[in-house]
């Protein structure tokens, strides 16, 4: 029988018939694989539960759970639990982008989209979608029901890649129809002006937001690795370039490498959870990112 670990493999999700089922199973495997590591302090199992601390009342005590892990667990009200999280997804252009023998990364992106949303619900968790090119172009706010999920789904599901890229604009105004503090998980290839994206980013935070960066890139964006002449198409723009990769394969390496640094010391800088990825990590990096920044916040 195979291991639901396979299902973090985004070649073996992209097999999967529709954006429901992947979110599932992707999910379904990440905590299967936490069950197995020696990694403990996530509450996926117990969702509407939190551990027993001294000076808690035992009434409140599940003795279910007691039975089953020796361990004691705290019945947990939804107010106590709720967290109100907006994935803001790029789907630009440029995110079309797939190098040889790997999959676009607004495919990859909508997966993780799909299984981060589908994790949260689980958890009790309220979770929204935005998506955007050169501007804002659709915004659902976060709901916890199971409902409200599937049309999230369907929306993943019927994205494509359109429009030149507005990170920075489309950033400020998903800020604006915010009217709640909560989680902000962005999407994208941040292939747009580095200072109009932090200057939204930043925008975020000042609103209370807490912010996790996921910068999604093909694994050709960050080593170059062409052979032979090639000509390079502009997605956005559809200029076009004839060139030899290797003859500016280290200036483009030395331009990434700064483009990428840049990136994670601001961030840092603004208390901005910052992580890189391309189409080929597997699923559970992203899901394990969220589920830290949720245990660091509740």
């Amino acid at each position: 029988m195979p291991s639901p670990l396979q299902f973090l493999q985004p070649h073996v999700v992209s097999r999967l018939s529709n954006m429901e089922i992947r979110a599932r199973l992707v999910v379904e495997g990440f905590i299967t694989g936490l069950h197995r590591s020696p990694y403990h302090g996530f509450s996926v199992e117990f969702a509407e539960h939190r551990q027993y601390m001294p000076g808690d009342s035992i009434r409140h005590i599940d003795w279910k759970i007691y039975g089953r892990t020796d361990r004691y667990y705290i019945k947990q009200y939804e107010e106590e639990t709720n967290l109100k999280a907006t994935i803001i997804l790029d789907t630009s252009s440029s995110m079309g982008y797939a190098s040889p023998g790997n999959m676009p990364k607004l495919e990859y992106a909508t997966y993780l989209a799909a299984a981060l949303s589908y994790l949260m619900v689980r958890q009790q968790d309220a979770v929204g979608l935005a998506m955007f090119d050169a501007e804002l172009t659709s915004y659902l706010p976060p709901r916890m029901t199971r409902s409200y999920l599937h049309q999230l789904l369907i929306r993943l599901q019927q994205a494509h890649p359109s429009g030149t890229t507005g990170a920075g604009r489309a950033l400020q105004q998903a800020a604006d129809r915010m009217k709640r503090r909560g989680l902000v998980i962005v999407i994208s290839d941040l292939f747009d002006d580095p200072a109009g994206v932090m200057a939204a980013l930043k925008h975020f935070r000042h609103k209370k937001n807490e912010v996790i960066v996921m910068h999604v890139l093909d694994p050709m964006e960050r080593s170059f690795a062409f052979g032979g002449d090639a000509v390079f198409r502009d997605l956005e723009t559809a200029e076009r370039m004839t060139t030899q990769p290797w003859h500016i394969q280290a200036a483009y390496r030395e331009a990434m490498a700064g483009f990428l640094e840049r990136y994670k010391r601001e961030c840092r800088e603004h208390a901005i959870d910052y992580v890189i990825m391309d189409t080929l990590t597997t699923f559970d990096v992203a899901l394990t990112e969220y589920l830290v920044k949720r245990q660091r916040i509740q």
